[in-house]
């Protein structure tokens, strides 16, 4: 039981880093177009993404990581985990408000002619919170492949 979790916590990692990449990469790509028309289409998608793959990935990613930990008989006080907790929930408080802002994009991005300064200052919002969090990813990485602090 346990590979068959740590596989799932693996390919859900994956997915998730994999999906947030690519959203993110294909959002900004048609906000630097800016062509409306190709924003409005990147954003629903994204938005659509997001609900599909990244939210389930984020709840499976939780739920095995806590088994996994627990089989491990690592202490959930240790350096290690508690480092993880706060990366995730560090990555989580930066997740939540991109979701929402790329969901107030998508609906601005129908309805514009031309981008206004509100949907700038999002975008704006939205980008320094995807690079807030990719570093922090990038580190649950290296803390779930390298284990330091493990005791």
């Amino acid at each position: 039981m346990y590979l068959l979790i740590k596989t799932i916590h693996i390919i859900s990692a994956t997915l998730l880093f994999g999906t947030g990449l690519g959203s993110a990469f294909f959002m900004y790509l048609s906000y630097r177009s800016e062509n409306i028309s190709a924003m409005a289409v990147t954003n629903r998608i994204v938005v659509i993404a997001d609900f599909v793959f990244t939210t389930p990935a984020v709840f499976i990613q939780l739920a095995s990581g806590l088994y996994l930990l627990q089989q491990t008989h690592l202490a959930w006080n240790s350096t290690w985990a508690l480092l993880v907790f706060a990366l995730f929930a560090f990555v989580g408080a930066c997740w939540l408000p991109v979701v929402w802002l790329q969901i107030r994009l998508r609906d601005r991005a129908a309805e514009l002619d031309c981008i206004d300064n509100k949907y700038r200052r999002q975008m704006r919002i939205w980008l320094i919170l995807g690079l807030l969090a990719f570093p922090a990813v990038l580190l649950l990485y290296g803390l779930m492949i390298f284990k330091p602090f493990w005791s």
